[in-house]
């Protein structure tokens, strides 16, 4: 994988640890680590779920790995969140 597909892994993911704090602002963990969380998650998931999801959408690599991207970024967030003790 290149540099440029790992930015929009890593971007996608982003956007989706985002949107995952806005859904859940009772236990989001703040932009930051939202930001974070996303980003490792979209990178993991466009590389894991990237090509499976490419074939799923009639073979278009780039739209499978942006959209494995982001619900891994939309999903790793939220599950720290859920695991995050309260203060």
């Amino acid at each position: 994988m290149d540099i440029a597909g790992l930015l929009i892994q890593a971007l996608s993911g982003v956007a989706g640890g985002n949107i995952a704090g806005v859904v859940n602002k009772a236990k989001s963990l703040g932009p930051a680590m939202n930001s974070v969380l996303g980003a490792l998650g979209g990178i993991a998931g466009g590389q894991v779920l990237g090509g499976t999801l490419a074939g799923m959408m009639g073979g278009n690599a780039q739209a499978g790995n942006i959209t494995a991207s982001a619900l891994v970024g939309l999903v790793l967030p939220l599950v720290g969140g859920m695991l995050k003790q309260k203060a």
